[in-house]
């Protein structure tokens, strides 16, 4: 199994796969694409302009479609068509460079888009907001099925490049809900509405916000305080165990994608070792960081290695990674499980051609992991 490589770069078929993944329609994504493909030959950064302008126009014209189930008062209808127009904003935004024009009206409208979405569909999906350092990180809150009482919960975290609603749509949430545990997607300072919105930046000591996070979490009238893991995607892969580290109150732990050493990951990067995941990589990069230049951005991620750190972690935890991930070497993984010497219970699993997941974060197919992540979290809470 592999990624579905419409273009002629890794960055566009990503975020064509992730759209995929997340619940796209196949002929409207074909309908997207093909005006698009001339202009993907011109490299990964050059023509993202074009990518915005024709996936907007899709989620425009889904508005107009559920905007008439409105009025009709066929309000399910409506939310089916406002997720996948959000689901679209969501993507064409993320592909823009930093200040690219028209990129907060896109964000503003995946936004307004979702919350329809949610409210006309009666989703099991409640927005929160976390208070932290005098300013709030935006959250959704998934409730566990079939549950009389508190239940386990699951703080689940970004990547690099993502935001709460694509975690929504990973739909973990919606198996480990299944499984009879809570789940909490979060922006967590460098991501979605926390950097966008929030003007926080990322940072490499995570456990600054993760007892936060915990907290918030334990506070909840329908969570077990005793039972909180943290999960986290990609970048999440660096950020979750960093917490798990110095934040002994959760229970259990998981990263979908290792990122044992994002530092080196820089380094290599810079030699055009390994695939990028968004375009414009580098003033992405500094914008989640907050970082003015190259040397600046360098300097605020020195410390992202996770070596002296796993060893910290004594709950149960897992490590995933896809077997051919492009972006992050498979062998960051067996970094992180080697150095996982005291935790309770540790595991590796490589997601292999058998089962499909074998991409980055299974952007080529995540169903595996997320039913992987949820039987975890359902045995280890």
């Amino acid at each position: 199994m592999a990624l579905f490589e419409y273009f002629p770069n890794y960055v566009w078929n990503l975020s064509l796969s992730i759209a995929i993944q997340s619940g796209a329609e196949q002929g409207e994504i074909i309908d997207m694409s093909k005006p698009l493909l001339a202009k993907a030959e011109a490299g990964e950064d050059a023509g993202t302009g074009e990518f915005l302008l024709e996936w907007v126009k899709k989620a425009d014209t889904l508005c107009e479609l559920a905007a008439a189930d409105e009025a009709k008062g066929r309000f399910i209808s409506a939310s089916d068509k406002l997720r996948r127009a959000s689901l679209y904003l969501f993507t064409a935004e993320r592909m823009q460079g930093h200040g690219h024009p028209g990129r907060t009206k896109t964000y503003a409208r995946a936004l307004d888009c979702f919350d329809k979405y949610v409210r006309f569909g009666n989703e099991n999906c409640e927005r929160v907001e976390i208070p932290y350092d005098g300013k709030v990180l935006p959250a959704l809150f998934t409730r566990a099925q079939g549950v009389d009482g508190s239940a386990p919960c699951v703080v689940f975290l970004n990547g690099l490049d993502s935001c709460k609603e694509l975690l929504y749509w990973t739909w973990l949430p919606q198996e480990l809900a299944r499984r009879g545990v809570s789940c909490l997607c979060v922006d967590q300072p460098g991501t979605g509405e926390s950097i966008r919105l929030q003007g926080l930046s990322s940072r490499f000591d995570t456990e600054a916000y993760g007892s936060t996070l915990y907290e918030f979490a334990a506070a909840h009238p329908d969570v077990d305080p005793n039972r909180i893991g943290i999960s986290g995607i990609s970048l999440g892969g660096y950020y979750v165990p960093r917490i798990a580290a110095h934040e002994p109150r959760f229970a259990s732990g998981s990263v979908w994608g290792a990122n044992h050493n994002w530092a080196e990951v820089q380094q290599k990067r810079m030699r055009r070792e390994g695939e990028n995941p968004v375009p414009h990589y580098w003033k992405h990069v500094w914008w989640v960081f907050g970082a003015t230049d190259q040397d600046d951005f360098l300097e605020k991620t020195k410390g992202m290695n996770l070596t002296g750190q796993m060893e910290k972690i004594k709950m149960p935890f897992l490590v995933t990674h896809g077997e051919s991930d492009r972006q992050i070497d498979v062998e960051y993984a067996h970094q992180s499980f080697n150095q996982l010497t005291n935790s309770a219970r540790r595991e590796l699993k490589l997601f292999t051609t058998k089962e499909g997941g074998i991409e980055h974060c299974g952007a080529d197919n995540m169903a595996y992991g997320r039913h992987y992540h949820a039987d975890w979290f359902a045995e280890t809470l």
